[in-house]
C-alpha cells in the first residue's frame, strides 16, 4: 500500500541525466500500463501525489497533514488481523509480478551497466547535473 500528499512531486528524472531507472522501467508497465510506463520514463517529468493516485501509483492520495493519520488508522486495522494470514496473501500477490520481476531487473541492470553507462552522454548527464549546468548532449 502507497499513500501520498496530494501535493507530493512523484517521478523518475533520471532520463534528464542520460540515464533511465532501472527498476521503474521493469515494474512500472505492469503497474500502470506500458504507454503510461514509456512516458514517464522517458520524459522525466513530474507529477503529483493526486496523479500518482489515479495512475495507481499510489493507494491514495491525501491533504498531507491527513497523511499520518490515514497511514495510522491503516495500520491499527492491519494490527488487528493475523500476522501470518497477512504474510502469505502478500506473498500469495506478489508471486506473479516477482517471477517477471527478477528477469526484467536484470535484463535492465545488463544494458543500464554494460551498456549506458558508458556512453558520453551518460557521464555528460551525471557531471552536468553535479555541476548544476545543462548538459551538452553528442548522441554518443
Amino acid at each position: 500500500m502507497v499513500y501520498t500528499a496530494r501535493d507530493a512531486s512523484w517521478g523518475f528524472p533520471e532520463i534528464k541525466l542520460a540515464c533511465y531507472p532501472p527498476v521503474a522501467a521493469v515494474v512500472l508497465a505492469t503497474l500502470i500500463g506500458q504507454k503510461r510506463a514509456a512516458e514517464l520514463v522517458l520524459t522525466g517529468r513530474q507529477f503529483s501525489g493526486d496523479e500518482a493516485a489515479a495512475m495507481g501509483l499510489a493507494t491514495r492520495s491525501v491533504e498531507a497533514e491527513e497523511l499520518e493519520s490515514v497511514i495510522e488508522r491503516t495500520l491499527a486495522e492491519l494490527r488487528q488481523l493475523s500476522p501470518v494470514a497477512l504474510a502469505h496473501a502478500k506473498k500469495a500477490i506478489y508471486v506473479w509480478d516477482a517471477i517477471h520481476f527478477d528477469k526484467g531487473l536484470a535484463r535492465a541492470e545488463k544494458i543500464y551497466l554494460d551498456e549506458l553507462v558508458s556512453t558520453a552522454d551518460a557521464r555528460e548527464g551525471i557531471i552536468a547535473f553535479l555541476d548544476k549546468r545543462p548538459p551538452k548532449w553528442t548522441g554518443k
